[in-house]
């Protein structure tokens, strides 16, 4: 097996309001090394650091917006978020969830800060992913996988070196519990204070770790910072990553769709013309109804 080396190391943009509710750094698309291609499946990537929101009686948050042809994946660390959607999906997520829900041909969506948590406030972290999907599945029906934190398999590592959560794919031959529509791996690494981790992927899937807490050295050589992401190259299949203190880090990977991307806000589809089938769709109420 050959080691997969350091491409990038990307440090987090200055952060945007989506919304009033979510403070984030947009990694995914973020230029021509971190387009929606060179990244697919994972299209975009925002990531709101930790950031303490005060104590507020109306919560905040996104209101109802359109989404088609993709997935989008939100990994709760600190806070809580009550969301809807016009399919009949919502509740609630809190530190450790994941909210994956399969917009495919049209929903309309809803998120907020969970509303006793809102009146309370406090340190607020978030990731949202959009997963991309195959031509053949972006007019699928919609679904939602609720997924809680105590129902996430994990693997302990050896030496008190931390463990390894598995939302989807697999590690150690221990598998996640989202289902996905292509070959995806994405794992929380959370390591004590000199823990190391092995990972092994093909070498053509589209790999970045994203650090949310601590700091971490990668095949004994480049350092990554919190907030920072470190794009993978295409170039193997193994690498380590060692906790310089106690860290947190996400890990992606996943096997490229390679179809065109045409993508125009909520909508990510595959041509121009199935773009404008969707603003006119979404015009015409066919994504369904949600109230604000």
């Amino acid at each position: 097996m050959k080691t997969r080396t350091v491409e990038l190391i990307a440090s987090p943009r200055e952060p945007h309001f989506v919304g009033d509710g979510f403070r984030v750094h947009n990694f995914i698309p973020s230029g021509f090394r971190l387009d929606m291609q060179r990244m697919t499946p994972f299209i975009l990537l925002d990531y709101n650091s930790t950031y303490n929101f005060p104590p507020s009686e109306k919560p905040k948050g996104v209101g109802v917006h359109p989404h088609r042809g993709f997935e989008t994946v939100t990994i709760a660390y600190k806070g809580k978020v009550a969301h809807h959607d016009s399919s009949g999906g919502g509740g609630t997520i809190g530190e450790g969830d994941i909210q994956w829900m399969t917009a495919a041909s049209g929903v309309l969506h809803k998120e907020y800060h969970e509303e006793e948590w809102s009146k309370k406030g406090g340190d607020f972290q978030m990731v949202q992913l959009w997963v991309n999907l195959p031509k053949k599945d972006k007019m699928s029906t919609p679904k939602y996988q609720a997924i809680k934190y105590n129902d996430i398999n994990r693997v302990e590592l050896k030496n008190n070196a931390g463990h390894i959560e598995i939302i989807a794919g697999e590690y150690k031959e221990t598998k996640g519990v989202a289902s996905t529509f292509t070959p995806i791996h994405m794992l929380n690494a959370k390591l004590n204070e000199g823990g190391k981790a092995k990972f092994q992927f093909p070498a053509n899937y589209n790999t970045a770790l994203l650090v949310l807490e601590g700091n971490i050295i990668i095949n004994g050589e480049e350092e990554a910072t919190t907030d920072h992401l470190a794009l993978m190259a295409n170039d193997g299949e193994t690498f380590e990553i060692e906790a310089i203190d106690n860290a947190v880090v996400l890990i992606l990977s996943g096997e490229p769709i390679n179809e065109p991307i045409e993508a125009h806000g909520p909508f990510v589809m595959n041509t121009k013309e199935e773009l404008k089938e969707a603003f006119n769709d979404f015009n015409n109420g066919k994504f369904g109804y949600l109230e604000d």
